[in-house]
């Protein structure tokens, strides 16, 4: 079961805490959504499909191209940074060009999904990576504590080169990689300062772009709870 709504694009702000009815302590990530702007709406007549296109953080004019200027322009709005596009239902005629989307776009739901870009952790062993256990720390064994030991056991030679499969777990570039964490518990959303609580991890460091939408896919506690 999914929820209906718009894709916005936001930006970490960090983690904090609040308090339920109960006086239990959650911890908390917020999110600053928005104000997003729409900058083009698309339609079948025209692009073949029904689709909204939103701009978020402002960009310097000196430091924007003019096709950019322009098509922002259009919308009435001036340049901006971040820009994506989300579908819509053919029969969706609730959004227009200038049209301004904020936090409270998401009143009324209960879990989203955030996108974004890792933390990126450079070249890490097969232990950090992983999470080999490791060699043995005995006696008799020398430094090799954090490799991953032999792999030319691995190879394949059914008729083939023998070489190691694609995709074997070894030690290699780490993080900084798309993300995406489905069904975030929405703990509240002010409107005022459009701000998102969300709890459970969010991709990225503070202060990162992340994009928020509606959770498409739901397990069945939450998609009961969704509904209710």
């Amino acid at each position: 079961m999914s929820q209906s709504g718009p894709t916005l694009l936001g930006r970490k702000l960090g983690m904090t805490r609040v308090y339920d009815e109960a006086g239990n302590s959650l911890p908390v990530t917020v999110i600053e959504l928005g104000p997003c702007v729409v900058t083009q709406v698309k339609t079948p007549e025209t692009d073949g499909y029904s689709g909204v296109q939103i701009g978020f953080g402002e960009r310097k004019p000196r430091n924007a191209t003019i096709p950019l200027m322009a098509h922002d322009a259009k919308a009435g709005t001036t340049p901006k940074h971040h820009h994506i596009e989300f579908r819509t239902e053919d029969s969706d005629a609730s959004y227009e060009l200038g049209q301004v989307l904020k936090a409270d776009a998401f009143e009324g739901v209960k879990f989203v999904d955030v996108i974004g870009t890792s933390k990126g952790k450079g070249f890490q062993g097969g232990m950090k990576r992983h999470g080999f256990k490791g060699q043995l720390a005995s006696h008799g064994v020398e430094r090799k504590h954090r490799s991953p030991g032999s792999i030319g056991g691995h190879a394949n030679n059914a008729g083939k080169a023998g070489r190691i499969k694609k995709g074997k777990k070894m030690a290699g570039h780490m993080g900084s990689e798309r993300v995406t964490v489905r069904s975030l518990d929405v703990v509240k959303i002010d409107a005022e300062q459009n701000l998102m609580l969300v709890k459970g991890p969010v991709p990225g460091h503070n202060k990162a772009i992340v994009r928020v939408r509606p959770a498409t896919r739901l397990y069945r506690g939450k998609a009961a709870a969704a509904a209710s």
